[in-house]
C-alpha cells in the first residue's frame, strides 16, 4: 500500500502550531506533499526539516513568507528536482519533484490569479509551461503522482457557488477547459474523482475565510492528486481530513494499492 497525503499549510509555522506535525505519525504516510510553507531555510526548525520518521525536502521562495512546496518521506530519492527550469516560476517555490526508481512524487502550486490582472496572466503562463512539461513527464514511463493546490475547480460539482464565480479566477472557462485537456489530451486521472465521481460537498478542500465560509461548508475543491493511469486505478481510499484545522486547505489523504 502506498499511501500519500497532499496538504496546503497556508504557512507551515502556522500549521505546525495547530498540531500537524502531531497528527502526521498518525497517517502512516509514505509521502506528504506541502504546498504554501510561506517560509524559507533560516524558518525552519529542525522538526519542521524532518519529523519523526521523515526526511524534507524542499523548494522554497525567494520572497520571504511566500509560496514554497516540500515533500517529507521515509526514503532518500535518487533525484531531486527543482523547479521548471522557468526564472519567473521557480522564483517562487512552485514545483518539487522526487524520483524513487519507476515513482515520481511531485508537491506543486500553482499561482492564484485573484488578486488582479498582473497576476491572473502569471497564472496563464505557468500553466502553458506547464502543460508541455506535463506532456513531456507523461512519456516519461515513470509511475507519476502529482500533489497538490491548483487553484482550479475543474467542473460545477466542485465548488459550492460555481453560478457566482464563473467570471472569477480558479473557475474561469480557460482555466478549466486547460484541466480538461490535462486530463483528456495528456491522459492524466484526477485520482479523488476517479473514487468519488459524483460526490459534491464533502469533496471540498479550501474555504475563505469570510463569510463563514467553513462554518457554511462553502468551498472549493481546488486540491488534487493527479497520477499516471496505471498509478490511478490502484486507488484504494480517497478522503479529506476535516476534523482538525491545520489550514485554511484541508490534507487530501489517498491510498494506492500499487507497489513501485
Amino acid at each position: 500500500m502506498l499511501r500519500v497525503i497532499s496538504a496546503n499549510l497556508n504557512g507551515i509555522r502556522s500549521a505546525v502550531t495547530k498540531g500537524f506535525l502531531q497528527w502526521l505519525p498518525l497517517q502512516d504516510a509514505d509521502f506528504i506533499c506541502l504546498q504554501e510553507l510561506k517560509a524559507q531555510a533560516a524558518d525552519m526548525t529542525p522538526e519542521m526539516l524532518a519529523p519523526a520518521g521523515y526526511q524534507g525536502y524542499f523548494h522554497y521562495a525567494e520572497k520571504k513568507g511566500y509560496s514554497g512546496v516540500g515533500i517529507y518521506t521515509r526514503r532518500t530519492p535518487e533525484r531531486i528536482i527543482e523547479g521548471l527550469g522557468v526564472p519567473e516560476i521557480d522564483a517562487e517555490g512552485r514545483y518539487l519533484e522526487l524520483v524513487f526508481g519507476k515513482l515520481s512524487v511531485v508537491s506543486v502550486y500553482l499561482p492564484s490569479g485573484s488578486s488582479g490582472e498582473e497576476r491572473q496572466a502569471a497564472k496563464f503562463r505557468f500553466m502553458e509551461h506547464f502543460f508541455a512539461h506535463l506532456a513531456e513527464l507523461f512519456k516519461a514511463g515513470r509511475e507519476v503522482v502529482l500533489c497538490g493546490d491548483w487553484n482550479i475547480a475543474h467542473q460545477e460539482i466542485d465548488l459550492k457557488n460555481w453560478k457566482g464565480n464563473r467570471k472569477n479566477s480558479g473557475f474561469l472557462p480557460e482555466e478549466r477547459s486547460w484541466l480538461t485537456r490535462v486530463f483528456d489530451e495528456l491522459g492524466w486521472v484526477d485520482v479523488y474523482r476517479r473514487l468519488h465521481p459524483e460526490t459534491t460537498d464533502e469533496a471540498y478542500t479550501w474555504w475563505s475565510n469570510r463569510g463563514q465560509a467553513w462554518a457554511k461548508n462553502v468551498g472549493w475543491r481546488i486540491d488534487y492528486q493527479i497520477a499516471t493511469p496505471t498509478l490511478a486505478a490502484s486507488v484504494q481510499e480517497a478522503s479529506i481530513y476535516k476534523t482538525e484545522r491545520f489550514s485554511d486547505h484541508a490534507p487530501l489523504l489517498v491510498a494506492y494499492s500499487h507497489q513501485p
